[in-house]
């Protein structure tokens, strides 16, 4: 099981921090370069649509998860077609 480690970012000039696995952290990561932006600059994106309630280390999973998913039905899809 991967360890959590807590990460800082600076978002619209305020600093905060998240938690996140290394498999999620290596996620983001390339969810980020494949967009052609920063790390900073995706985290800022979620920050900004999550739900208040949400907190954005959570946050930050669900989209993860979310783009696995779809990058997964995109793999099956092509394999059908």
């Amino acid at each position: 099981m991967s360890a959590i480690v807590k990460r800082s970012v600076t978002i619209r000039g305020h600093r905060t921090s998240y938690s996140l696995e290394k498999p999620f952290y290596d996620d983001l990561a390339a969810i980020a370069a494949s967009r052609q932006m920063t790390l900073a600059a995706l985290v800022a994106e979620i920050d900004e649509t999550r739900p208040r309630d949400t907190n954005l280390s959570s946050a930050i999973r669900l989209r993860v998860l979310e783009w696995a998913k779809r990058s997964a039905g995109s793999a099956s899809l092509s394999t059908i077609q």
